[in-house]
């Protein structure tokens, strides 16, 4: 990979870390900022990735920005023949191989556990974004690892 296509890697993790500064949730953020790279319109990369946000569904289950970047894994190589278990595998390995990375740098998986809570918030309204919101939350963080994960794993397998 060359400066030039390196630049634009580091750009779109760039890009994603604005998308959630702009209020979009953590899947949202770490789908859109690729989405071009798969044939997918801003549009549709937010509107299929809108559920993942706050841990699935704000549940505070699998980290939004984790499950992002596991979209990413299905739309690079993702099995479209339900005969293909090669692919399957590959595809789920790739996702392990990823949940252990972003494991590894950020401590957990898990949503709630990111954040620091006990149990889960109980609510499905999302917290207004304000300048504490993104002080007292590591979700731009997230978003940024999940983003530099998938460049780390481009830049692999180029």
């Amino acid at each position: 990979m060359d400066m030039e296509d390196k630049d634009r890697m580091e750009d779109r993790i760039a890009k994603a870390v604005e998308y959630f500064k702009s209020g979009f949730n953590c899947s949202q953020s770490v789908v859109a900022a690729f989405a071009d790279m798969y044939g997918f319109t801003e549009e549709q990369a937010l509107r299929m990735s809108a559920s993942f946000g706050g841990g699935i569904g704000r549940m505070r289950l699998t980290c939004g920005a984790a499950c992002g970047l596991f979209m990413l894994a299905g739309l690079e190589g993702g099995a479209v023949q339900g005969s293909d278990a090669a692919a399957k595998a590959a595809n789920y390995a790739l996702v392990q191989q990823l949940a252990e990375a972003f494991r590894q740098r950020n401590g957990s998986l898990v949503c709630a556990e990111l954040l620091g809570l006990k149990k889960p918030e109980g609510s499905s309204v999302p917290e207004a974004r304000t300048t504490t919101y993104y002080a007292k939350r590591p979700c731009a963080k997230m978003v940024e690892e999940a983003a530099r994960l998938w460049v780390e794993h481009l830049q692999e397998g180029r």
